[in-house]
Formats: structure tokens, C-alpha cells, sequence
């Protein structure tokens, strides 16, 4: 009902904005016949949209968009088929007509004899009346067409609040998303190859035979809010400002080529948790596409019985995170609201990290093992703030961030410090990785390929295989099958990334700039821009990547280009058709 409300408040808002100015004429027959009419030409259209979605679901999968009106394009395709689909779905048409008579048939008209001009002179009283009622009807509105009194307007993901999946789309009515996606961009399909090659260059499909049996380890997923492998010394030739991490990296296995998917935090969650590379101008969460079904991390290990949590320190419905985690299968969020303590607020985005992580150890101990936590910091985050405390113990720095990026790294040795302390600690699975770089110093980390370098990390107490370097270009969307590899998932799952562990590929990594189409391997950067030409830098040797040698190595340009084309007709055809399910 919550959603049936806000989609008729919208459509209608000058129908009702027409209700409610308070004057005489609105008893006149004429004003009614003009209500009647504005009623029935927006509520017609919208209920013949949901007629033909109700037929179109069992093709999609979900509630469709603004993307309807292209669906149904009156070109030649629109006149060959709609005569067969009238004949198919002929309870439909029956259905909308239906609905539309009772439209017509039982809009309330006021009865003539109610219009008695001496009847309705009022005075100062009902002046005062008619104002009240004004401001009162004008406020109940605006609670209605934002869907509540909730941070964010209600939008397409919060219906993952309610439930996931086909029971999302329940939740949901075709009006709502398509006032939702107005005016969003959408993706066209593309074909610059054959199905059948694009499969062969990058199986969807993974499935990794393993011979033990299937490692039910805890899973903690640290994502550090704009720290890009700049700062961390232990990644390049300087101190850097990480000592904690650096101290970390020894221990673990680091992947000094992995590189972020997006530019922004709201790119980068759905890249870690759920494959989903920014391949598009809006981001995923806030798409035309938000309501597709999507695979995670959380979503797979359910499967294998783990409990799940999302924790962030930030104001719950910050980026629509909150909504996100439930889409991604987790079964709880724990935000500022949950933390319960505004004495740790920052002031600007949530709870300082530092107690957050230390409270985020606290209820992990008390979640059900195995668990899968998705932890994901805020104090690196512009403004920059750190505690007053700690103003004096982190050093200023050349750049603003770098004193909470110490702050931020320190939090984190509390972290660890805390967490080691557990009974499960030894059994658990730590994967340390950045949501997106963000200021910078060092000229490579400004151009295309450095503006997207972040750390992965891997960190396992009681595994001594998972240690030293690995060289492998690496990037968000792999974290989902990488995972799912090493705890030894015997089952096939959509992703369009690959296993960092998996030895038999080079690794790749994608990324959409001004309209442009990035993949990064093996020290080269390709770019696909369709409006101009291509160009290809090897910048191992070129860091500033001043001089293109595209045409120059013809092979390695021809094989980088082939990946990148087959991973964006993969993800166009997954996101329009609603293909991304386990």
C-alpha cells in the first residue's frame, strides 16, 4: 500500500494539487468535467502499463521501467508482433477495459443540486478553515509523494526492505518504477560478436570443481573508504601513511595490480558484493535497473548456511546502502541507528571508526557461525574529520586526507588488535580492499590506470598458502568468484568477473570513463571510445601514458580488445534482460 500510495500521489499530484485550492469555482460543472478528464488521461496510460507488465514479467523477471515505452515502440517490430500478443494476452486487454469503465463509470461527480452560490459565501471563519485544511491536505501529500518521512525518498531498492526478489516485485507496482526511472539513462544491447564467442572469452558461468570439501569459514570483507594503494608505503617506494597495513601485508597475500571497477562508493559496494562492475552512467543502485536480481557474496553463502551483516558507520540510508545490502541477500544491517551512541558521531557522515569497528567485533561474536560480515569504514570520507583526541597523534600530511587515512588505518590495528582476541578468529577469512581511490600526489594515480589502483588483500591466520605476491591484474568484480573458489563452492554461479586464484587466466580489469570503455591487463591499458579512436599504452614503460601504440602491437590490442567488447555485450544483455541469477 505504501507504494500503491506514492505512485498515485505522483502520477496525480495536479489532479490533487487541483482538489485542493480553495475556491468556489471548484463546485462548478465545468471545473469537474476538466478533474474528470485530467484523472482519466494520467490513470488510463499508467493502468494499461501494468496490464501489459503483468505479461510482460514472466520475460523479465521484474517490474519494468521508463524502458516500457521503448519495449513498445511503434515501429515495425510493435506492428508484426501485437496483433500474436493481443491474440496470447487477450485476459489482459480484458482486464485494462474492465478497469477503465469502472474508472469512467464510478468517478464521483458532484450532484447539481449541491452547487447553491448563497450556500458557499464564506466568511473569515471559513476562510480560516479553507487555509488550514490547505496546509494540512498540502502536507499529507508531500509525506505521500516522498513515500514517507524516512531519510531518502522511497525508492526502487527500499523494496528490498520488504522482501527480495519475485517478492520485491510484489511489493512494487509498474507506476511507481516507471516514475522511478523517468528520465534515467538505460542501456542499449549491443552486438559486436556472436553469443557463443562472448561466452568463450569470458564464461559467465562459474563452476569450480574442487576435491576437499567445501571450507565453511567465517568471511569478514573490509572495504576502506577512498584508500587507494597510494597511501600504503608497503605498495610503492615511500613510507606511505598505513603502518598497520603495511605491518598486515606481510602476512597475507596482496595483489599489488588490483584496480577499483568505479569512481564512487555507491560503484564499488555492488562491484565487491555482488560482481557488478560501473559499466554504465548511473550507478547500479540508483539505475533504471535497481530492481533486477542480482548474485552476492551473501546470497551464495546463505545457501551454505552463513548468517550475514552489513555494517557501516554512516547514517542509515546513506547512498541507499541499506537497501542494497538487502538486495544482496543480507540479512542485516547495522548503521548509526543500530550503534545506538551519537557520541561517536562525526558530525558530517556517521560514527567514527574507531568505536565502530570495535563495536562491529562485539556483535560479531555474537552472530551465528559461520558468518559473513561486509564492513565498510566512513573516516576517510571528505571532510576528512577525525577525533579531537587523535588531532595531535596523526601528522598533517601534504593532502587533507592524509591524516584521516592514519586515523583510519590505526582504527583498523584496533580492529585486528580486537578481534584476534575471538574464538573464531583463527577460522576466519579477512579480505581488506577500497571502495574507490581519492586524492592524489604522485602523477601515475591521476592518470586512467593509477586513478583506479586500490588494494586487495587477503588475510588468513591459520593458512599458510595465502601469503607472498601474486602479479595478477585484479579488480572488484573478482573478490565474488575469488571467494567462492578458495572456500571451495561446488556449484555454478553467475559472474562476470573471475578468480583471482584461478592460474590459467591473466586477469583483467574493466572500467566506463566520459563514455569510454577501459580494460587494463598484463601492464597495458586499452581504450574502446566508439566516437573516436582507440588507443592502447603499455605502462609499465609509460606511466604518464604520453604515447599510444595502438597499431603497434596488433595482437595484444586485438586480444584486449575482444575481452573488453565481450564483457560490456555481457553485462548490456544481463542488466536489460535480467540474466544476473545464480
Amino acid at each position: 500500500m505504501r507504494y500503491d500510495i506514492t505512485a498515485i500521489t505522483i502520477s496525480n499530484i495536479l489532479f490533487i494539487a487541483l482538489h485542493l485550492l480553495p475556491f468556489r469555482f471548484f463546485y462548478s460543472r465545468p471545473y469537474q468535467i476538466i478533474l474528470k478528464t485530467l484523472f482519466l488521461l494520467i490513470n488510463i496510460p499508467f493502468t494499461l502499463m501494468n496490464c501489459i507488465d503483468f505479461g510482460l514479467y514472466r520475460f523479465t523477471g521484474k517490474r519494468s521501467g521508463s524502458e516500457i515505452f521503448s519495449i513498445m515502440g511503434f515501429g515495425e517490430d510493435f506492428i508484426n508482433t501485437a496483433p500474436k500478443m493481443i491474440i496470447d494476452f487477450w485476459y489482459l486487454l480484458l482486464a485494462f477495459f474492465v478497469l477503465v469503465f469502472i474508472m469512467i463509470r464510478f468517478f464521483p461527480i458532484l450532484n447539481s443540486n449541491v452547487v447553491n452560490k448563497k450556500q458557499y459565501k464564506i466568511g473569515w471563519a471559513g476562510i480560516g478553515k479553507n487555509i488550514f485544511l490547505f496546509i494540512l491536505l498540502t502536507g499529507i501529500t508531500f509525506i505521500c509523494f516522498r513515500g514517507g518521512i524516512q531519510y531518502k525518498p522511497l525508492n526502487i531498492l527500499s523494496a528490498s526492505r520488504y522482501g527480495t526478489g519475485k517478492t520485491a516485485e510484489l511489493v512494487l507496482n509498474t507506476s511507481f518504477t516507471i516514475i522511478k526511472t523517468f528520465g534515467k539513462n538505460t542501456i542499449e544491447e549491443i552486438h559486436w560478436m556472436s553469443e557463443t564467442e562472448t561466452i568463450n572469452i569470458n564464461p559467465l558461468i562459474k563452476h569450480y570443481q574442487h576435491s576437499s570439501t567445501f571450507q565453511k569459514k567465517n568471511v569478514v570483507i573490509i572495504i576502506l573508504e577512498g584508500i587507494g594503494k597510494e597511501y600504503i608505503g608497503s605498495l610503492n617506494n615511500y613510507k606511505g601513511y598505513t603502518p598497520f597495513l603495511d605491518s598486515l601485508i606481510q602476512n597475507s597475500l596482496v595483489f599489488p595490480n588490483a584496480y577499483a571497477n568505479g569512481k564512487r562508493s555507491i560503484e564499488g559496494i555492488p562491484a565487491i558484493l555482488a560482481g557488478l562492475p560501473a559499466l554504465m552512467h548511473d550507478p547500479f543502485i540508483s539505475s533504471a535497473y535497481s530492481g533486477n536480481s542480482v548474485v552476492s557474496v551473501a546470497g551464495l553463502l546463505s545457501k551454505e548456511g552463513y548468517s550475514s551483516t552489513f555494517f557501516h558507520g554512516g547514517t542509515n540510508g546513506t547512498m541507499c546502502f541499506d537497501n542494497f545490502s538487502k538486495l544482496a541477500g543480507f540479512e542485516k544491517y547495522y548503521g548509526r541507528s543500530e550503534y545506538n551512541n551519537d557520541a561517536d558521531f562525526d558530525g558530517s557522515w556517521g560514527i567514527y571508526d574507531e568505536p565502530f569497528l570495535i563495536r562491529t567485533v562485539q556483535e560479531l561474536d555474537k552472530s551465528t557461525k559461520p558468518f559473513l560480515a561486509s564492513i565498510f569504514t566512513l573516516s576517510s570520507h571528505h571532510p576528512y574529520k577525525i577525533p579531537e583526541a587523535y588531532q595531535s597523534t596523526f601528522s598533517k600530511g601534504t593532502l587533507p586526507i592524509h591524516q584521516s587515512v592514519q586515523y583510519a588505518d590505526y582504527s583498523l590495528r584496533k580492529f585486528f588488535d580486537s578481534v584476534s582476541k575471538m574464538s573464531w578468529f583463527k577460522n576466519t577469512l579477512f579480505i581488506i580492499t577500497a571502495d574507490h581511490t581519492a586524492l592524489s600526489e604522485q602523477s601515475f594515480y591521476r592518470n586512467h590506470v593509477g586513478l583506479f589502483s586500490i588494494p586487495v588483500i587477503i588475510y588468513a591466520p591459520e593458512d599458510s598458502l595465502i601469503s607472498g605476491v601474486n602479479m595478477k591484474t585484479t579488480q572488484q568484480i573478482d573478490i565474488l568468484p575469488g571467494l567462492m573458489d578458495y572456500l571451495g563452492y561446488d556449484k555454478p554461479f553467475f559472474a562476470l568477473g573471475e578468480s583471482m586464484f584461478d592460474s590459467s587466466t591473466k586477469g583483467y580489469a574493466i572500467q566506463f570513463i566520459d563514455d569510454t570503455y577501459q580494460l587494463i591487463s598484463e601492464g597495458y591499458v586499452f581504450t574502446l571510445d566508439t566516437l573516436r579512436q582507440n588507443s592502447l599504452y603499455k605502462f609499465v614503460n609509460d606511466s604518464a601514458l604520453s604515447v599510444s601504440i595502438s597499431g603497434n602491437d596488433s595482437l595484444q590490442e586485438r586480444k584486449m580488445e575482444e575481452k573488453l567488447k565481450s564483457v560490456v555485450q555481457q553485462f548490456n544483455k544481463a542488466i536489460i534482460h535480467n540474466e544476473m541469477k545464480p
